[in-house]
């Protein structure tokens, strides 16, 4: 599974041309024997050998990343694509980008892509439920649905979409949220922003907010916690003991804590660690009207920073991309609160 930079080109003029970055996945799987179960083991090439007719829908430039299972991506390789995406996207003979990804971590990379990615230019990310083994292999329609889109004007500007069984979805908005269904990934709080239907794009919105961050030096450690019944500051502590740059942690409702947890986080802001909180609630944002010990508002007053509609792998993303730009903790706030100055006001 070593990366490797092979391009190839298939020329068509007559049809935008769309970089195709092939990075593993399930889409790229196969039922292996030897290993006992599917293993990602495919080439770009071999992928599109096996879509009858995808040549006719855009010039295509093969680009061999990997054959890496989602897991197996760190940001540390997400931040390798975003360099090699910029130097595609700089290219003026270039329309737009697709990039083949694991589900388990498609929702990151994609993310991390929107906050690092400052282009017109679509960038598209999908990946499949069902590997080349199985019948119903839905890798094929995604390539073509998501070729479709890149090399659509009418998604400029949009940023980052993720792709996946005729569904469009906003980066910043799309969350995997079943393990088998093939339209797995949406937004909860605001649906997809369009979808492609027998090759036909449809466009219903464009996406709430986007943010792009000039990426200079990648925080080392950066945790995601989950609150839970009767958590006290273990896990905080660990963290702070083991040198976290910052911390996310998924809160209880619209941004409660325990009590242990509320003065541990107190802590930490107090010793300069940047804190954001979102609520591990699949639905809604987090709110300040709660006043009880370990509540969002006394959380909020000690300094912890309020992220608006993301969950907690992408709050994660972002506080990586704010700390990784140079920004300073009230930097940071006003980049995860940034609702209310967007009209998007609380109840």
């Amino acid at each position: 599974m070593d990366i490797t930079h092979t391009i190839s080109i298939v020329t068509k003029t007559a049809n935008p041309r769309v970089v195709i970055i092939f990075t593993g996945g399930t889409i790229a799987s196969t039922l292996d024997h030897e290993w006992g179960g599917v293993v990602p083991s495919m080439s770009g090439g071999e992928i599109l050998s096996r879509i009858p007719g995808i040549r006719s829908v855009a010039d295509i430039v093969v680009h061999e990343y990997g054959t890496f299972p989602g897991p197996h991506i760190t940001i540390d390789r997400m931040l390798e694509l975003s360099k090699i995406i910029r130097g595609y996207v700089d290219d003026p003979a270039v329309t737009g980008v697709v990039v083949t990804h694991g589900t388990d971590t498609l929702e990151e990379t994609a993310f991390f892509l929107d906050c690092t990615v400052d282009t017109e230019k679509p960038i598209v990310v999908l990946g499949a439920m069902r590997n080349s083994s199985e019948p119903d292999w839905d890798g094929p329609r995604n390539v073509r649905d998501a070729i479709t889109v890149a090399a659509h004007s009418a998604v400029r500007g949009m940023g980052v979409l993720v792709c996946l069984g005729g569904a469009i979805t906003a980066a910043s908005e799309a969350s995997k949220t079943d393990t088998q269904d093939l339209s797995t990934f949406t937004s909860f709080d605001f649906g997809p922003i369009g979808r492609v239907t027998n090759g036909v794009l449809i466009i219903h919105r464009r996406p709430l907010h986007r943010e792009t961050f000039l990426v200079k030096r990648l925080p080392h450690f950066i945790p995601l916690l989950k609150s839970y019944a009767g958590m006290d500051s273990t896990l905080i502590d660990c963290c702070r003991a083991n040198g976290a740059e910052g911390l996310v942690i998924e809160a209880f409702g619209v941004g409660n804590v325990t009590p242990p947890v509320y003065y541990a986080l107190k802590d930490a802001v107090n010793a300069g660690l940047p804190v954001v909180l979102v609520s591990r609630c699949p639905v809604g944002r987090i709110e300040h009207f709660y006043a009880y010990e370990g509540a969002g508002r006394h959380l909020h007053e000690a300094g912890v920073i309020f992220a608006d509609f993301v969950n907690g792998q992408k709050a994660r993303i972002k506080l990586i991309c704010a700390l990784a730009s140079g920004m300073n903790i009230g930097e940071i706030r006003r980049s995860f609160e940034w609702a209310d100055t967007e009209g998007v006001n609380r109840a």
